[in-house]
């Protein structure tokens, strides 16, 4: 491929409209062009990107015995209504009706079509276990687009769906398909991704992990032990906490405290420690509005996807009211007499000394003690785990928040779909039984994206061999002069023969435009004939991570580009797992 044919175009100034490097990069580099809020066209160098991902995870679906199918993108909405999901799962799902009235929706996932595909194939137990996957488009209604690629409406994914007759067996498959992931991302160029427990949302089960490259540009929070290997998704890592050798009981007094409504306010003024205070955190069901109050120790967040799974439903911060009752700012769980629903976190168990609201304006009190002034209460696990935290897993003071991009998922679906889709299979007993299922999903942009926020320099993406657009970029520094051109020329085409992957750049224009546009395609190898060099027979052989940079031999230039390619590869293969 020769650059001046190249379809797209890379530029100097960062979009103002870009706030991670990634995206940055793949709108300045020619990588994507957008469309429409969260939606994007992919130009030649992402689509080459994007088609050595999904080769990647070909394989290695097939190597665990994987079946590539392909499900529609519009899906009748009555299989939604079947698995019972049109309605629970909210503005997400876009949902519009054909020409003859008839609902459906675009998918945004596809347990259901999964399970439609095989529900007449896996009517006897002799059939399983089998996991069938597909490379397709699907469409999100995402609330919040960003990031470029990172967070879109309208996404490429690799989805995949295994079928068991016990639990055991999922089990068994789930580790497989756990190992073979390892390996898509190890393959990718990002061996650092790791796995983490996670919280299942709208997929239902009862297992799940999130496949995380840790990133400062990440929107999610992942928790992790450094002491004991303990690692999971914020929304679902237990919080604990130590309340001994805390204040010692005393006596209940109301405190006037004028205009502290926060808690910081309040500890200041009343000279209590914000570990020993309870702080009111408000928020409303979606299906009725009523209200739900959550106390919890002031120097904890509620964490919110603990919250909805507590109740069942989803919820909203609180708009409150003059006829709710609640007191803005001033709200404790003593004499609480406004009609809501009252929750109390695991921070608050076995601290005997708390500052509170006084549920009246400009109040407080000071020396709470729950069991004596309110009695006996049951705590919940409401609130997010922080820095510093004690480890669910080995009990020490070691827990590190850090920030992360997802980049794929695997669940324990269980009978979820097959069970309310009535899917069944006759057992050797001759019983009639629901298969177990597992899903398993990879964002094909979202990975490339990652990769690049992950492999940069200042001056653009560096990606790894195995997902990069081509392997060598070749420079011809003088067009005007023929004998550099002449060089250039047979060395483009005996790479072509001899199957490199190479982009030809032979335009005439000035020697930092042209680096400045190899930087931006980020080719691993690069490969400049110059005449100062030619005189001697030689080449600049260089990588764009700058751990090579030397001159060679032009007349055994394709066996060391070959071979600079061959290490390439290696340094990334000795990370994959066996």
């Amino acid at each position: 491929m020769k650059l001046k044919n190249l379809v797209g175009d890379r530029f100097k100034e960062r979009p103002a409209d870009c706030v991670i490097d990634s995206h940055a990069f793949t709108v300045r580099g020619g990588y994507i062009k957008y469309v429409a809020n969260g939606i994007y066209s992919l130009y030649p160098p992402m689509r080459r990107i994007t088609k050595k991902i999904e080769q990647i995870i070909r394989e290695e679906m097939d190597a665990i015995d994987g079946q590539e199918v392909l499900f529609p993108v519009a899906l009748p909405g009555s299989l939604w209504e079947e698995s019972g999901r049109f309605e629970s799962v909210g503005e997400e799902l876009l949902r519009f009706k054909d020409r003859n009235d008839s609902q459906m929706v675009l998918g945004m996932t596809h347990e259901e079509a999964s399970v439609q595909l095989v529900r007449e194939y896996g009517q006897t137990y002799t059939k399983y276990p089998f996991m069938i996957y597909q490379i397709q488009t699907k469409f999100r209604d995402e609330a919040r687009p960003r990031a470029g690629l990172i967070r879109v409406r309208e996404f490429t994914m690799k989805d995949a769906y295994s079928f068991h007759t016990s639990q055991e067996d999922l089990d068994r498959y789930y580790e497989i398909c756990y190992k073979a992931y390892n390996r898509i991302f190890q393959r990718a160029g990002v061996p650092e991704v790791i796995a983490v427990k996670s919280d299942s949302g709208m997929m239902g089960g009862s297992v799940s992990h999130e496949y995380m490259l840790l990133a400062d540009a990440g929107e999610d929070s992942i928790v992790i032990c450094p002491e004991c290997g303990y690692r999971s998704n914020m929304e679902a890592a237990e919080n604990k906490t130590d309340n001994s050798g805390g204040l010692e009981m005393g006596d209940l007094e109301k405190v006037y405290t004028p205009h502290c409504k926060t808690i910081e306010e309040v500890v200041d003024f009343l000279g209590v420690p914000v570990e020993y205070s309870c702080k009111a955190v408000m928020y409303q069901k979606n299906s009725d509005d009523s209200y739900v109050i959550v106390f919890l120790r002031g120097d904890y967040e509620v964490n919110e996807t603990k919250l909805t799974n507590y109740l069942g439903e989803k919820v909203h911060p609180a708009v409150v009211t003059p006829e709710s009752g609640i007191a803005a700012g001033f709200t404790g769980p003593y004499h609480l007499t406004a009609d809501c629903q009252v929750l109390y976190d695991v921070s608050l168990k076995g601290i005997e000394y708390l500052t509170c609201g006084a549920n009246e304006e400009n109040y407080h009190y000071k020396g709470l003690n729950i069991a004596r002034d309110i009695g006996e209460v049951e705590y919940t696990d409401l609130a997010k785990i922080k820095t510093g935290g004690i480890c669910p897993c080995c009990g020490k003071k070691s827990i590190q928040v850090k920030r992360g991009i997802e980049v794929g998922n695997i669940f324990q679906l269980g009978t979820k779909y097959t069970q309310s889709m009535n899917m069944t299979y006759t057992d050797a007993d001759g019983s009639i039984k629901y298969p177990v299922m597992g899903c398993y999903g990879i964002g094909v942009g979202r990975l490339a994206a990652s990769v690049c926020e992950a492999r940069h320099d200042d001056n653009g993406p560096i990606w790894p061999i195995s997902i990069a657009p081509w392997q060598v970029h070749l420079c011809c520094m003088r067009v005007d002069q023929e004998a550099c051109t002449a060089a250039a020329d047979k060395l483009y085409e005996d790479l072509q023969k001899a199957g490199v992957e190479v982009i030809y750049d032979d335009r005439d224009i000035r020697a930092g435009a042209m680096f400045a546009d190899a930087d931006l395609l980020g080719v691993p190898v690069r490969v400049v004939i110059g005449p100062k060099n030619l005189k001697n027979n030689q080449f600049e052989l260089s990588t764009r991570d700058k751990k090579i940079s030397e001159l060679a031999d032009l007349d055994h230039a394709v066996e060391k580009i070959q071979e600079v390619i061959r290490s390439l590869f290696e340094e990334i293969n000795s990370k994959v797992e066996s």
